[in-house]
């Protein structure tokens, strides 16, 4: 196998693993856009799996560059020039190129997922529309399932659009979520299903006998 052929292969494992390592992140956002909120926790148990994806990622696309770029001994020319092997654009280091900046981006998928959501975890979600100065209470649940800045946002989106929530804020690195709501307007097991619906998971602590 020529070098070229095996930095574009190198590539193309690199892209994957890349999208792998990110799936526990993006799915949140595709459940979003596809109205199933059932599914954003699909893969979230692989987590743990995330550091040593990105590690096998970051070592793919460097030997796809160091196969590149490295000069290339008077064999390999010889043997290039007798097959009169034309690179296409999938092996050039234009396309890499392109695959180690989307593999890049998917990697810190985590840090600007909150963009495609609406609502902040500290804005007032859009259903609370109303003044009301009604006494409010708030609840701090315990959410399994969270690895990301992407999971707070699709629960505070959840959550957020309904009616009678005056403030959502989910915080992954706690597993927990704190939800201020009017009592008068929402309940509580509500706000569980919501959360629950999305496809995390409310750990319900037994209640004082």
């Amino acid at each position: 196998m020529s070098t070229t052929n095996l930095s574009s292969k190198s590539a193309s494992a690199g892209l994957f693993a890349a999208i792998v390592a990110s799936l526990c992140c993006i799915t949140p956002v595709f459940s979003l856009l596809a109205g199933i909120g059932g599914i954003a926790a699909t893969f979230s148990w692989m987590e743990p799996f995330r550091p040593y994806l990105i590690g096998l990622t970051i070592g793919i696309l460097g030997f796809a560059w160091y196969q590149k770029l490295r000069p290339k001994s008077a064999e390999e020319i010889a043997c290039e020039c007798e097959t009169d092997e034309q690179s296409s654009f999938w092996q050039s280091k234009k396309f890499l190129g392109i695959i180690t900046v989307f593999a890049g981006l998917m990697l810190s998928f985590p840090s600007y997922a909150h963009i495609f959501y609406s609502n902040g975890g500290n804005q007032t979600p859009s259903a609370f529309i109303e003044q009301d100065t009604t006494k409010t209470n708030k609840i701090v649940l315990d959410v399994k399932g969270m690895t990301c800045a992407g999971c707070e946002a699709s629960i505070e989106h959840e959550v957020g659009m309904l009616q009678g929530v005056k403030s959502v804020d989910a915080i992954y690195a706690e597993g927990s979520a704190t939800i201020e709501y009017l009592p008068s307007k929402l309940e509580e097991k509500t706000i569980i299903e919501a959360i629950n619906k999305t496809g995390y998971t409310v750990i319900e602590k037994p209640k004082d006998q």
